[in-house]
């Protein structure tokens, strides 16, 4: 049987190997890669090719090239996410947890409400909530920005009986963000499931998120259930795949 080959274009090959280095911190922030001569040396590959590659890397974020130095590491690649940080109830009169956590790290988080309404059910977020597909929830799309950059596309979606006549289910921006609403609902959430994947953006992501060619996204599915029993809350968010990797621990 004759052995399996990488069918990508070299350049994409190369600039994959690269990429892992970077994220696994063998390249670190800061670090400035070999001559175009040296890579070329090391993957047995053509000039034209590394620069393909390492022009890949820079679209993406991951590279910088710096006039008369060199190409370096870019030192604000990746944004590590710990969901259960976002979990909680912000204190009053206190910004949604998610802004907070990016002022500690001296950045600007902000987000823009795109729409509020009611639609139609999708089939897992029908699942999710014991309803018929079809059947109507309200559903609040967001656009989350660090720096002015664009880096989620959040759309939450609520039972439609949960969320009527609250600020759920108004068009405005919500002090604190949606756990502070649910808690004063009485239905703060006390257990969460998350569903996490890669596929290729759609084209409405790809716009959004201003992401690079040959970027994946990552899909969170999540669903928070009250201490009831009853799911109260089910997020689609959306992030650029080759910005963000989510930490879990346990125990919690």
């Amino acid at each position: 049987m004759p052995t399996p080959r990488d069918p990508r274009p070299r350049s994409q090959q190369i600039a994959a190997d690269l990429r892992a280095d970077i994220m696994s911190g063998d390249l670190p922030a800061g670090a400035k890669l070999p001559s175009t001569a040296a890579l070329g040396a090391k993957y047995d590959a053509p000039g034209a090719t590394i620069q393909n590659a390492l022009g890949i890397l820079k679209a993406e974020g991951y590279l910088e090239g710096q006039p008369g130095r060199g190409v370096f590491v870019r030192g604000t690649q990746q944004r590590t996410i710990t969901p259960a940080d976002y979990a909680k109830p912000s204190m009053p009169g206190q910004p949604y947890a998610w802004i907070t956590e990016a002022a500690a790290h001296d950045r600007r988080g902000a987000s823009r409400l795109l729409d509020v309404g009611e639609l139609p059910a999708p089939v897992q977020v029908a699942r999710a909530f014991g309803i018929e597909a079809g059947d109507p929830v309200v559903r609040r799309a967001q656009l989350l920005t660090i720096d002015d950059e664009p880096v989620e596309l959040v759309h939450t979606f609520y039972p439609r009986d949960l969320a009527a006549g609250t600020p759920l289910a108004g068009r405005k921006l919500i002090k604190g963000g949606s756990p502070a609403v649910l808690a004063e609902l009485g239905v703060e959430p006390v257990s969460f499931e998350d569903v996490i994947s890669t596929r290729p953006p759609t084209s409405d992501e790809f716009v959004a998120l201003d992401l690079p060619t040959e970027v994946p996204i990552l899909r969170t599915f999540r669903v928070a259930i009250a201490a009831n029993g009853r799911p109260v809350e089910c997020q689609l968010m959306v992030k650029a795949g080759h910005r963000h990797e989510v930490r879990y621990r346990w125990p919690s």
